[in-house]
């Protein structure tokens, strides 16, 4: 038997059928039925009856041989290519095994590119968005403020009158640099890289508060273990847009913000008292999220809340963090 499965399916499926044509001529010259120069009913019965049983168990054969390849094909159909983490068990030998190898080799090689790619994705969209918060920091920042000097020095030369209006165009610009502020902030929070992850999540949640009213708790677990950089972050990016998922669509009045600690790992959990997903296609945010936390060997499941609202929770290995 090994030596068949050794073999290629082309010639194993030629060899099943010689083997059951064989069989069926060695049965047919040895019963005692003999044909009649006109075939009688009875015997056409009998070679009917022969045929069908040949075909039946040539058809037997040929679809054992052929039922991996059915198993493929419905791998194949049903494989998630975000994560591709079935595979095809890939024992014995042959055309068919080596063509097991090969789809599992393919669904890896497909990780590791994806994986990769995510990553330099990821990574780049990270210096983007740090070079524009510096840039609106250091250009736009300081070109709107020295705008707010002159117009106070102006201001304090000016009429009563026109004093009232520079007041207002002042107040405008202070505004709009509270606005650039601001959003240099989220786009890069510079309180992570200078007070932690702590800080950063208990700023976002306060920002988070103030713009959409929602209220928020808060639940930070002490004592929690330090993670490396890049896993801060990720755990920031995720808090972040499941705070704007809610501000979005979930028209909740409360939203619960905790960190924690599970065994080996910290846990994230973000859960509202909104309307919840209710089976809606998974959006662009929410797929950045797990792009994010399988790049840190974290998982991150998003669900209804049994009463109600949204839960993301994002769990993420501690590690080893290099000093």
């Amino acid at each position: 038997m090994t030596a068949l499965t050794r073999l290629p399916l082309y010639w194993r499926i030629c060899l099943i059928n010689g083997l059951v044509f064989l069989v069926g001529t060695v049965v047919l010259a040895a019963s005692p039925a003999t044909i009649s120069t006109r075939v009688l009913v009875s015997e056409a019965i009998v070679l009917l009856v022969g045929l069908v049983l040949i075909l039946f168990a040539n058809a037997l054969l040929i679809r054992s041989t052929l039922a991996p390849l059915e198993r493929l094909t419905r791998l194949t159909e049903s494989v998630d290519l975000q994560s591709p983490r079935e595979q095809l068990s890939d024992d014995g030998h042959g055309t068919v095994a080596r063509l097991f190898r090969g789809f599992n080799a393919m669904l890896d090689r497909l990780e590791a590119e994806r994986s990769s790619s995510n990553a330099k994705a990821l990574a780049a969209q990270e210096a983007e968005r740090h070079r524009i918060a510096q840039e609106l920091h250091d250009e736009v920042g300081q070109g709107l403020t020295a705008v707010l000097l002159g117009l106070k020095r102006a201001t304090d030369r000016a009429p009563d009158d026109l004093a009232d209006e520079l007041r207002g165009v002042a107040e405008i610009a202070r505004s709009s640099l509270d606005e650039v502020r601001d959003v240099a902030r989220r786009l890069r929070p510079g309180v992570l890289d200078d007070l932690g992850l702590l800080s950063a999540l208990a700023a976002a949640c306060t920002d988070f508060s103030t713009h959409s009213g929602v209220h928020v708790r808060r639940g930070f677990a002490p004592g929690l273990p330090p993670l490396s950089a890049e896993k801060e972050l990720v755990v920031y990016r995720v808090a972040q847009e499941a705070l704007t998922n809610v501000a979005r669509h979930a028209l909740a009045s409360t939203v619960t913000v905790s960190l924690s600690t599970q065994g080996d790992a910290v846990v994230l959990l973000v859960a509202d008292d909104g309307v919840g997903i209710h089976g809606r296609a998974e959006s662009t945010g929410i797929r950045g999220m797990r792009e994010r936390a399988r790049l840190v060997e974290g998982s991150l499941v998003v669900r209804t809340r049994i009463g109600g609202g949204t839960e993301v929770r994002l769990v993420v290995p501690t590690g080893t963090v290099t000093p």
